[in-house]
């Protein structure tokens, strides 16, 4: 951490060091033709990239899927036996799934090109003792650039000279609040970003003064870089639905082609016609596989992302819909996220005690105020709102709310003169003119303001107490500053700050925080009670992280904090075994994310990151799941995320776990209807031939009842609203199959219930010289399926709890594939197509009657379900 290639920390070395290692002299620069050599030796100073695959080669890759090539299959032989509707619809499928791949692939492509774009193009430099703008791509470690407010940092630099110079680092470490430059040394070579002072970093922004720097980083060696590198490496992983379908893939392909095997050599066995086997065994193997499957989890997937939308929540991949409801850790960024990323003043204390809204004429509290206020380089814009850095925009309201208005009080006690807060003095005064005389205040870090104090204003001043106080507010996440003053009768001669910052009047402590968003607490809330585990990681301080925590219930008030430095120091195996019992990581860097991810998953944890720097984006791709801030994230964030929050609010990560449990759930439904449909098929061709009867069904037959079952009321599943007390269980396992819970149990019992009903509709209209027993088992088959999907909208309510009209799409296809059915056994030209007679009402009255069967024995099964006799 802060260093380049050489393995050198450049934070730790005074300024004399970093010039002479890198053998350049600051008042000259280098010359042109060292430059060059540098130039060559260290390459250009941009952000390099592997080459992207081929267009040709991504849209390949999307039929490489074991499901993707069984449907295939489907489609040719589908086409070989005549069905020619089959294998257009088998077709369309695979190619909607293949470019909805191809789209995510080319996208994540983007988050390189992104990152690209927050380099510098040009850069002020020192070349031959002249001072001249060159492309950032020719800088060189050795460099001497020059910066100004406003400039992006165009590679590493360590700091020679910093005047009132401050950066925004908020792509690198996440925190909003603009850093304090310095130059001299650091003294611990292993220090967070956020706290190398005199460093600046590329991609960075200068927002004030000015200062010079040595580049000793370029191109891939920079921090941004070294994300660059983390951001490139690694594969795309495998969002838990995609495992699960894929070996769902691989075991139904085996059992399917065993089965049909036997099917055609049992035939073959009894005599039946080679031809007429062959017909039966390929028609049964495309009615087993659910080929309708794809399209009902693409669907799923896009009404779910189309519905988080107006939640707020952008799907950047489709299959991340699903991934959320995986979901066990969610590990959040707390700046904006967590909290409002507004800074406010949560305590003020003076003459020993806190400010509680009363007694606000009585001493020391006026002249609080007014200090607040006028030492202050906050404003107001046209529109009235507040503008200026996050802590004195704070302090401006605190005043504000109190009575004392800045413009006002100015007018009564204009600036004279100020000297500008330092990171060496730790501090800030104004000077303002009072009909009195001369008035100064001075506000910062306790620490850089107490030793100065002699006095304090309304108590007797004990510096002890205050430090004390002081450290006790920074306990409470606070960040704490205090506020002095001085009279005089004359403006002093400011040129030795030090004497002017002497002999000081205490006023008070002002503590600030960012308050934690108001929903965040019962979204964490929801979360425990989901099963999943809220984990805050941040970029800022230690103790401001566990008081957020503690207030929004992540962790308990002396929970441990885990620090980038204590990170640093522990080996993987460590991390592994402290990981799953951490909720707190503060001043951690990119490589250290990454480090926390991959020890949950390590663990078997299925893992959702958000975050919204560059800083972020290599976590963001490690995760499960990457959830980037739309309003406040980088574009580098929002490339790498699966998921993009459109209002930066935790609360809403919640509903879309939701939402992602809700369709993984009616996903199994669709599961569990398609192979109970597809099992009682392929059970009662098998089993007819061993119970000594002719074999039930033609191909037309298999193929119709696929075709009608597995379609409309098969998407109409997608749309089935969420099971209540969605949010009230735990997430499932991350290696729990797609048939845990009972599934593949239902699917045999009901499948072989669906049989026994349908063969014994053939055999009671064998024995009672019924010419139409065929006719009779097509129509029990498919009506069963009907009484099925109604059962099994939930798998534990009752559907007359649920009531029909709670999914009219499903009614309404259930209904159409009711006439559908009527059809081919009852309108004229449809009966030689389908080889099916018209029934009898009797016949027809005793079809009915068996199908309903099903659907009584589904609801016995939930019943028992439901007292915990089932499945438990």
């Amino acid at each position: 951490m802060g260093t380049d290639g050489s393995g050198i920390h450049w934070h730790t070395l005074p300024g004399h060091d970093v010039s002479g290692r890198l053998d350049v002299d600051p008042s000259t620069g280098l010359s042109h033709s060292e430059a060059s050599g540098r130039l060559e030796r260290h390459g250009t100073n941009t952000i390099r990239e592997k080459p992207p695959r081929p267009m040709w080669r991504m849209f390949l890759d999307q039929f490489m899927d074991f499901m993707i090539l069984v449907l295939i299959a489907s489609a040719i032989v589908s086409g070989i036996v005549g069905d020619i509707e089959d294998t257009a619809a088998i077709a369309v499928i695979v190619l909607l799934n293949a470019v909805i791949g191809f789209v995510q692939e080319v996208r994540a492509e983007r988050a390189m090109a992104a990152l690209k774009q927050m380099a510098a193009t040009s850069a002020v430099v020192l070349r031959n003792g002249k001072r001249q703008v060159l492309p950032a791509a020719e800088i060189v470690p050795g460099d001497i650039v020059y910066l100004e407010a406003g400039n992006v940092v165009p590679a590493d630099l360590r700091l020679i000279e910093a005047i009132q110079f401050k950066a925004d680092e908020a792509v690198l470490t996440g925190e909003a609040v603009t850093v304090e430059k310095s130059t001299g040394p650091l003294r611990h070579a292993e220090l967070p970003l956020g706290d190398h002072r005199n460093m600046a970093f590329k991609g960075t922004t200068a927002t004030y003064g000015r200062g010079i720097g040595i580049v000793v980083a370029t191109g891939m060696t920079t921090e941004l870089g070294k994300i660059a590198a983390l951001l490139d490496s690694g594969d795309e992983l495998k969002t838990p639905l995609q495992k699960r379908l894929s070996a769902f893939g691989r075991r139904l392909g085996i059992v399917v082609l065993a089965v049909c095997a036997i099917i055609f050599t049992v035939g073959l066995l009894r005599g039946e016609a080679i031809g007429l086997m062959f017909l039966t065994a390929v028609s049964l193997a495309v009615a087993a596989i659910p080929e309708a499957l794809p399209a009902i989890v693409t669907i799923s997937l896009a009404l779910g992302a189309r519905k988080m939308v107006t939640r707020q929540a952008l799907i950047r991949r489709l299959p991340a819909v699903e991934t959320l409801g995986s979901v066990t850790f969610i590990c959040s960024d707390k700046t904006g996220t967590l909290t409002q990323n507004r800074m406010r003043v949560d305590a003020l204390h003076a003459a020993g005690v806190a400010w509680t809204g009363a007694g606000r004429e009585s001493t020391p509290w006026p002249e609080f105020f007014t200090a607040l206020a006028l030492s202050n380089d906050a404003t107001l814009d046209n529109e009235g709102r507040l503008a200026g850095d996050p802590t004195e925009t704070a302090l401006f309201a605190a005043a504000r709310d109190a009575g004392y208005d800045k413009t006002a009080l100015l007018a009564d006690a204009p600036r004279v003169f100020e000297l500008p807060f330092d990171s060496d003095r730790k501090r800030m005064t104004t000077f303002h003119r009072t009909p009195s005389g001369v008035v100064a205040y001075t506000k910062g870090a306790p620490e850089g303001v107490l030793p100065h104090c002699t006095s304090a204003l309304g108590m007797d001043f004990n510096k002890a107490r205050l430090l004390a106080e002081a450290d006790s507010m920074a306990a409470r996440g606070l960040r704490v500053l205090a506020v002095a003053r001085r009279t005089w009768q004359d403006l002093p001669q400011p040129a030795d700050g030090a004497q002017v910052e002497d002999n000081l009047e205490f006023i008070g402590l002002a503590g600030l925080i960012d308050p934690p968003r108001a929903e965040a607490k019962d979204a964490v809330h929801l979360c425990k009670s989901a099963g999943i585990t809220p984990v805050m990681i941040t970029g800022d301080h230690a103790a401001t992280a566990r008081a957020i925590a503690f207030q929004l219930g992540i962790a308990e008030e002396d929970a441990i904090v885990l620090t980038g430095p204590e990170l640093a120091s522990i080996g993987d195996d460590a991390l592994r075994s402290l990981v799953k019992n951490v909720r707190v990581y503060a001043r951690v860097d990119p490589a250290q994310k990454i480090r926390i991810v991959e020890a949950l998953q390590a663990q078997g944890e299925f893992v959702a990151m958000t975050g919204d720097g560059v800083n972020d984006a290599p976590a963001l791709k490690r995760a499960d799941i990457g959830v980037a801030m739309g309003r406040g994230g980088t574009d580098v964030a929002r490339e790498a995320a699966s998921l993009v929050l459109l209002d930066d609010n935790f609360a809403t990560i919640v509903g879309a776990v939701s939402e992602g449990r809700r369709i993984f759930d009616n996903i199994r439904k669709f599961i569990r209807y398609a192979m109970t449909g597809n099992s009682a098929e392929i059970l009662t061709i098998f089993l007819a031939p061993f119970l000594g009867m002719p074999i039930p069904l033609l191909p037309i037959h298999i193929l119709w009842i696929n075709l009608l079952t597995d379609g409309l009321p098969g998407l109409a599943l997608a749309v089935e609203p969420a099971e209540k007390g969605v949010m009230q269980r735990p997430p499932r396992a991350p290696s729990e199959s797609i048939f845990a819970h009972g599934m593949w149990q239902h699917i045999l019992a009901i499948g072989l219930m669906m049989a026994a009903v349908s063969l014994f509709a053939q055999a009671w209209a064998i024995h009672t010289g019924s010419a139409h027993w065929q006719t009779m088992v097509f129509t029990v088959l498919t009506l069963s399926q009907m009484g099925h999907v109604l059962a099994i909208r939930s798998e534990r309510e009752s559907l007359f709890s649920q009531g029909l009209a709670s999914n009219l799409p499903l009614l309404g296809a259930v209904l159409l594939t009711f006439a559908l059915q009527m059809a081919t056994v009852y309108v004229p030209f449809l009966n030689p197509l389908f080889n099916t007679e018209p029934l009898t009402a009797g016949e027809l009255g005793f079809c009915l009657a068996l199908s309903s069967v099903v659907f009584v024995a589904v609801e016995i099964e939930k019943w028992m379900v439901r007292r915990g006799w089932l499945y438990t």
